[in-house]
């Protein structure tokens, strides 16, 4: 599953998803994981903040997962509504940790929710 993380210095989960810039792709299953690339989008654009919500919520449509180190609620709806499971980082952990937390959870018994996240490009509609 696409994952995505919201850093300021490729290494650590330490942007709020309104004022992320980039967010770095990763492709996580439970056995192989890799970085993929690069979504970047303009923080300081024209328009009201619901438009840079939705524009960064479009951007992201592909991955299962967003881990960011703060976001507002309106934001939070609108991923969830897109399929999208933001999951806010503690203490700007590094990604290549949470990635592997992710891969031992995945290669477990992942809870429902993640579940039902990995099959989110398997399936029309979901």
């Amino acid at each position: 599953m696409k994952v995505a993380f919201a850093s300021t210095d490729k290494t650590h989960i330490d942007e709020h998803f309104g004022q992320a810039e980039h967010f770095y792709i990763w492709e996580v299953g439970p056995d192989q994981a890799e970085f993929t690339g690069v979504i970047q989008v303009r923080a300081d654009g024209p328009g009201h903040s619901d438009d840079k919500i939705e524009a960064r919520a479009a951007a992201l449509e592909d991955c299962a997962l967003v881990y960011v180190a703060e976001i507002g609620g309106p934001a939070a709806a609108r991923l969830v509504a897109k399929k999208i499971h933001p999951i806010k980082s503690k203490d700007q952990e590094p990604i290549s940790l949470v990635v592997e937390k992710l891969q031992e959870v995945l290669r477990g018994s992942p809870p429902p929710w993640l579940r039902k996240a990995m099959l989110k490009g398997e399936r029309p509609g979901l």
